[in-house]
């Protein structure tokens, strides 16, 4: 009798095994691709300069459709007054480069059923959208040295300036709120691996991204000679920035950035569960 019940007891696990499926529960992954600025410098929204960026994600998936991830991002990238062709920008004459380091959480909706393993389910478009934090440091070239802009308070912060509102104008954080939104495609290439291309747009709470935002404080508020009031105003010829109050970029729209990159993630399974009846 003992020896029926351990028969029947391996009978019915060896049912179960080979009924069993694969539950996809969520995934780690890597991305490279390009950054791109659009701001004061590049209000044209012009794709001519981008710059390097790479990242990783850990991602939850809820179901075949719903998913939560949380992803760090490095990029690299800047822009000058000289890709322009607009003449007052020729003038102007700014430029800038800064490295950003980006954290976020995203939602992901998948548009069709993802399921890893499943060859009619291997395939989705989706989109993408969360709240980040990212850090930044504008820096620019002169004389062949690199000067990192914000602690010289190139608008008149560290004069404390008043602006045309009235108001103090004070230094910029270099840390700020971002808002991915986007979309891309998805492709189960195994069980394991899947692969992925996106395209994810940030938009942002800064318009100091490129160091430039409101008007000029005027040469009276730096010191003569100074890196500060050099590089203020880099107009060549006009002094734009002599006089306070002249336009030196546009405050009513914050700084943004994109990125767009292929990535490989690797998939992460549960425990093994019987299949839904068919």
């Amino acid at each position: 009798m003992k020896h029926r019940i351990i028969i029947i007891i391996f009978t019915l696990v060896a049912a179960t095994g080979a009924k069993a499926q694969y539950t996809h529960i969520g995934e780690f992954g890597f991305t490279l691709g390009a950054a791109h600025y659009f701001g004061d410098l590049n209000h044209n929204a012009n794709i001519t300069h981008p710059g390097p960026a790479v990242g990783g994600y850990y991602l939850k998936q809820f179901n075949e459709y719903l998913g939560m991830r949380v992803s760090a991002h490095y990029a690299h990238f800047g822009y000058s007054d000289s890709y322009s062709k607009n003449v007052y920008q020729q003038e102007r004459n700014l430029s800038f480069k800064t490295s950003v380091w980006e954290l976020a959480v995203h939602g992901d909706f998948n548009f069709f059923a993802f399921i890893p393993g499943d060859p009619k389910h291997s395939f989705t478009p989706f989109i993408t959208l969360g709240i980040g934090v990212f850090g930044f440091d504008p820096y620019t070239n002169l004389d062949g040295n690199k000067v990192y802009l914000q602690p010289l308070g190139t608008e008149g912060q560290d004069a404390h300036y008043k602006g045309e509102d009235g108001k103090v104008r004070k230094p910029y954080s270099l840390v700020a709120l971002c808002f991915p939104i986007g979309m891309g495609i998805k492709y189960n290439l195994s069980n394991g691996v899947n692969f992925s291309f996106q395209v994810i747009q940030r938009l942002t709470t800064t318009d100091y991204l490129d160091d430039v935002s409101t008007t000029y404080a005027g040469a009276s508020n730096f010191a003569p000679g100074s890196t500060a009031e050099r590089l203020q105003d880099r107009s060549n010829g006009q002094a734009l920035g002599k006089v306070p109050g002249t336009q030196r970029g546009w405050s009513k729209q914050k700084d943004q950035y994109m990125i767009a990159e292929i990535g490989l993630s690797f998939n992460l399974s549960s425990s093994y569960q019987c299949p839904r009846g068919d």
